[in-house]
This record gives C-alpha cells, sequence and structure tokens, in this order.
C-alpha cells in the first residue's frame, strides 16, 4: 500500500456482499459460497480484496449468509492481507438493499459497494471512488441476457432494468459502486420486488427518479462468472498474468515451459511436461510421466500421476487425478478421486456448442463440472456437459452423462 493511496482514501471503507449461494453455479456451490470459488489459485473474494487494497482501502466489511464459516475462517481479521475486515451477517437473503440496510453506523460517509463475486480492477475502482456523488460502474457488452442493463445521458444513470427480453441499452451494471448516505432513506422508501426482495437498483432508481446525479463509470475490464463454465474463461484469463515461480523441488528430466508456478513442499517427479501459463499449489505430487496443458490451475495437497494428461481444467484442493486419466477444459472439486483410467469427453464430434441442461453454454470445448468427493471407478467415462453433484460415485466402467444430483450412485 503506498502512502499515495493511503492520503486518497484515509477513512473510506469498501462493502463487499458477500451472502449469496449463487444457484446458477451448481454443483459448486452446493458447499461453497460462490465468491470462494478458486480462479487461478485463489478464492475470487480474494482477488477482488487484493485489487480493491490495490485501490488504497484497507478497511472492509463483508456481509456474509450463506456457508459464512468458509469466508470467516480463510481471511479471518484480515491481518494476513494487510487490511482489516468486519463480519455483517444477513441471516435471510432478502435482496442485495436488505445487505446493507443496517451498515449506516458501520461505515460512516462514502463507501466503495462491490458484488463479491466479480472481479474488478484496482484502477477502475480508484476512478469510481474518486468522486463525492454516487456512482455506477458500467461493462459494454454484446450479449446481455441475464444481466442487468441501465440507460445513460450525459454521463449519468437515468434508468436502471432487471434482465429484459429486449434491453434498450447493452451497458451492463458491474456490481461496483460509490454510495453515499442518501442511500439510506431510499432504502427505506421502497418496496420489496415481485421475487419478495429489497433490490439495491430500486433504490438507486427512487434516488436518480427525485434527481440524485447517479455518475456512469465505464470499466476497462471486469471478471464475471455467473454459471461453472464461466470459471475455465476467468481462470485463463487471471493465469496469463502469472510469473513463473519454483518453490518445490523438481527432479531431473522435467520440462517447464512458459510460465509455471509451483506452491511449496510440491515435488515435480521425472519425465513431467508442463506448459503454462500453469499454477500449482502446496504440497502436491506431480507426475512421474505426466502432461499438464496451458490454463490449467491445480490445487493444494493434489495427485496428478502418471500417463495423465491434464488441459485447461481447475482441479481443486485434495483431489487425486492419479493414474492413465485425461481431464480436459474441467472443473474438479475438492477431494475427489478419479479412478485408473477415467476419461472425460470434452468436444463433440460435430464440433457444436455444448449443452449444460437446456443452457447453451457458448462453448465447443467443455469437460466435467464434478463437486466436491466425487469418486469414479475404474475405466469410466465422463461425457461432455457433464455435471456430477457433490459425493457422488461413478462406477467401474459407467457413462456419466447430463446432470447427477449429489449423492448419487451410478452403477
Amino acid at each position: 500500500m503506498t502512502v499515495e493511496a493511503n492520503r486518497r482514501n484515509p477513512s473510506m471503507k469498501a462493502v463487499i456482499l458477500a451472502a449469496g449461494e449463487g444457484k446458477r453455479m451448481h454443483p459448486i456451490t452446493y458447499t461453497r459460497p460462490k465468491v470462494m470459488v478458486p480462479l487461478a489459485g485463489k478464492p475470487i473474494l480474494e482477488h477482488l480484496i487484493l485489487e480493491i487494497r490495490q485501490a488504497g482501502i484497507t478497511e472492509f466489511i463483508i456481509v456474509v449468509g450463506y456457508f459464512d464459516e468458509a469466508i470467516r475462517n480463510y481471511f479471518g481479521n484480515g491481518e494476513r492481507f494487510g487490511i482489516s475486515i468486519e463480519y455483517h451477517t444477513q441471516r435471510k437473503q432478502l435482496g442485495t438493499a436488505d445487505a446493507i440496510r443496517e451498515l449506516d453506523k458501520l461505515t460512516q460517509g462514502n463507501f466503495l459497494l462491490v458484488n463479491g463475486d466479480a472481479i474488478t480492477q484496482s484502477e477502475d475502482m480508484k476512478r469510481i471512488i474518486a468522486g463525492n456523488q454516487t456512482a455506477m460502474g458500467l461493462i459494454e457488452m454484446e450479449d446481455t441476457t441475464d444481466m442487468g442493463v441501465v440507460e445513460v445521458q450525459n454521463e449519468r444513470v437515468v434508468r436502471i432494468h432487471e434482465k429484459l427480453k429486449n434491453p434498450p441499452s447493452n451497458l451492463v451494471n458491474a456490481g461496483v459502486y460509490l454510495i453515499t448516505p442518501e442511500i439510506f432513506p431510499a432504502i427505506s422508501a421502497i418496496q420489496s420486488s415481485p421475487r419478495g426482495e429489497y433490490e439495491l437498483t430500486d433504490a438507486l432508481q427512487w434516488l436518480a427518479d427525485r434527481n440524485t446525479p447517479i455518475k456512469a463509470e465505464m470499466l476497462g475490464s471486469w471478471l464475471n462468472i455467473t454459471y461453472p463454465w464461466d470459471m475455465l474463461e476467468a481462470n485463463e484469463k487471471l493465469l496469463s498474468g502469472i510469473e513463473p515461480q519454483n518453490s518445490g523441488t523438481i527432479d531431473e528430466n522435467v520440462v517447464l515451459r512458459g510460465p509455471v508456478s509451483v506452491g511449496e513442499g510440491t515435488t515435480i517427479r521425472a519425465g513431467a511436461y508442463i506448459v503454462g501459463p500453469v499454477i500449482i499449489g502446496k504440497n502436491c505430487e506431480i507426475g512421474p510421466n505426466c502432461y499438464i496443458r496451458p490454463g490449467t490451475a491445480i490445487g493444494n495437497n493434489c495427485h496428478i500421476g502418471a500417463s495423465v494428461e491434464v488441459k485447461n481444467s481447475i482441479v481443486m484442493d485434495g483431489s487425486k487425478v492419479p493414474h492413465h486419466n485425461y481431464v480436459g477444459d474441467s472443473i474438479i472439486g475438492e477431494d475427489c478421486n478419479l479412478g485408473a483410467g477415467t476419461k472425460v469427453a470434452n468436444l463433440k464430434l460435430n464440433k457444436q456448442n455444448i449443452h449444460v441442461g437446456e443452457i447453451d453454454t457458448g462453448r465447443h470445448k467443455l469437460g466435467v463440472i464434478m463437486g466436491d468427493r466425487v469418486q469414479t471407478g475404474i475405466n469410466s467415462c465422463l461425457n461432455i456437459g457433464c455435471s456430477i453433484g457433490n459425493d457422488s460415485i461413478i462406477g467401474p466402467g459407467m457413462i456419466a452423462k447430463g446432470i447427477i444430483r449429489p449423492r448419487a450412485r451410478i452403477f
């Protein structure tokens, strides 16, 4: 943290909304809040906190709810990140406005408000917090499906729309704001939405309708994760900026090409061929004779074994891909174990887009989305776009396809 940054925002706080479950992220969020989904070796929330800190803010309030202990245990009081953290519990998820309704005394003035499930760059946040009026971060997108869009006139927000079929704008609300104390009477004035929630956007619209200026700030970069397969693209973008690092033990006859980061206590055995950008966590056993391809992030305490190929995938903490496996364009949850010969299919023969359930992912390469503690038997096959809930077992020689609920048994 620079002296200049501290002078710029000596007392401003950042409020991060992190109470939600993220149902569209199932099966990954059956066992963790969405903000704790790992990308490039860190939870989404950690990436965001580091960007906010870089913007010059060191005091945080994190609104928690769903699986809040995962957030509290990981971040604690914030000391190891060079910040201070207070937690505010939203016991019932009754909307974004409800989440900040009681924060007036905690914030004491203007504050940065950010959705915890997307990553905004520090330079963009510096511009947003530089003013002294309510401001909203916007990003221009071609596809605004399932997004809140905004109409702007003369750099002011005049109308906020939620998920319209034919939106009048391609400017998307990025969920990053400078909020002034004017928001609190606005929240008191609004009614609940048709889905029974108190929406921050309704409170902001209430202000705009009464000629309170809301500055429109265009963002240069924004990583939004709506569905599990969005993790793969975000992971690739974040990995593109990593620096090579070796804190482990690398045997002779290992090939490392491009930026590869290896954590403490990790051993990479002879015959491993790794092409970056790749990040490997702490206390992993990699190889011998495996192939790890670009865009792969491997968590802590993982095993990638002999005759295994992993490509453009996220393998979370404690998972094992140990014998004659192929994993491509996939997400493997925590503490999973793939039996010998388990293969993941990631491409249709006709090369068309892959669907998960009825949703078109927009990707023509997508393997498995696997929740925590899933086990597969030998020579099982996980078909394209397969979604497997936590604690499921896929028996030897079985083909898993479609959406499989948690704790399933397929034999």
